[in-house]
């Protein structure tokens, strides 16, 4: 399995909106960072549907490394140095 590029070391906040559907990027290639922008196509990662429940500020996993993808988990602390 091929691992995802880590886009950065710390989650992105986000202002979500209740009720709409968000499309985090888990491969990290794309340049629209924490969001899809079909930069995948032709590899093993797809996007990860997110649906807001309410309107809230979230924060979605930079590193792509997350156990609780697509929100951050505090993994980015325990990756090795680049």
């Amino acid at each position: 399995m091929t691992t995802p590029e880590i886009a950065q070391r710390s989650p992105y906040p986000v202002a979500v909106e209740a009720g709409k559907d968000y499309y985090w990027c888990a491969c990290g290639k794309s340049k629209a960072q924490p969001f899809c922008d079909g930069s995948h196509k032709g590899g093993e990662f797809t996007p990860m549907k997110f649906t807001a429940e309410t309107d809230a500020t979230v924060y979605f996993c930079g590193c792509k490394h997350s156990g609780k993808s697509p929100l951050c988990d505090g993994s980015h602390k325990t990756l090795p140095a680049a």
